[in-house]
């Protein structure tokens, strides 16, 4: 059984969005296609859930909550799924998710860097920009000098969580030295997508910002050893693209 080679007809949507991406879209209704695509998923080891694992993970919690107070769950009503999309991993790129903070907390440029140089190798300050080469390096710009910062070997962990570079900026200097407990509420810190170039961390700096750190990008394996020890990623640690336009298709899961 074969399906049919959709991309050859017309598409119901066709559009250029405001970030330049071409998207295009069909719909696949025909019971031939549907089964064709329903083999085709049998055939798949494991799927990931690469991006917005949190959102998922809120969106089972809704419909386990609606389940319950339904007097006539089915297992096959619209809060018993969720929408997602699916990426080959090899069409997958995953960029930096970079990091500004709003302050030093109570500290000035230097006591900030003799805070930190215990548990980190820190460079000579220059003019141009530092974006990390390895794992374990993070570019850091501060008072318009950037600095290459080398995590020492004993903070660096074997644990497939621990070990993540956002996982020792988090351990070593966001909670640690600037106070940051929790990233995911925390007003003081912000994340930039590495999409949007280090032009823009320096905007924030000069700006709303006093600090910003440059991420070594999280690689596609890392996120995989994670996924398979049954863990999560710690929150922002990675920026995937290309990205579904946000908004494209909707599933209202409390009808």
């Amino acid at each position: 059984m074969r399906g049919t080679d959709k991309k050859t007809q017309e598409p119901i949507y066709n559009f250029t969005s405001v970030d330049q991406v071409h998207n295009r879209v069909w719909k696949v209704s025909a019971e031939q296609d549907i089964l064709f695509l329903l083999n085709a998923f049998e055939q798949i080891g494991e799927i990931y859930i690469a991006d917005g694992h949190h959102r998922c993970a809120s969106a089972v919690k809704v419909g386990l909550k609606r389940r319950q107070e339904d007097p006539m769950p089915t297992g096959n009503k619209e809060y018993d799924f969720f929408l997602s999309v699916l990426f080959p991993d090899n069409q997958l790129m995953i960029m930096d998710y970079n990091r500004v903070v709003r302050d030093l907390n109570g500290m000035d440029a230097e006591a900030f860097l003799q805070k930190i140089s215990g548990n980190f190798q820190i460079s000579k300050p220059q003019a141009n920009v530092i974006v990390p080469a390895a794992k374990g390096q993070f570019g850091l710009y501060l008072e318009n000098k950037w600095y290459l910062l080398e995590a020492a070997k004993d903070i660096c962990s074997a644990d497939v969580v621990e070990g993540l570079d956002v996982s020792i900026l988090q351990r070593y200097i966001l909670e640690p030295v600037l106070g940051i407990k929790d990233p995911r509420t925390d007003k003081r810190i912000d994340f930039v997508g590495g999409i949007r170039g280090t032009e823009e961390l320096e905007r924030r700096c000069h700006d709303d910002m006093r600090i910003a750190f440059t991420m070594y990008p999280t690689s596609i394996q890392e996120l995989f050893r994670v996924a398979d020890a049954d863990r999560l990623m710690p929150p922002k640690s990675t920026w995937f693209e290309p990205k579904l336009l946000s908004g494209l298709f909707i599933h209202d899961i409390m009808n």
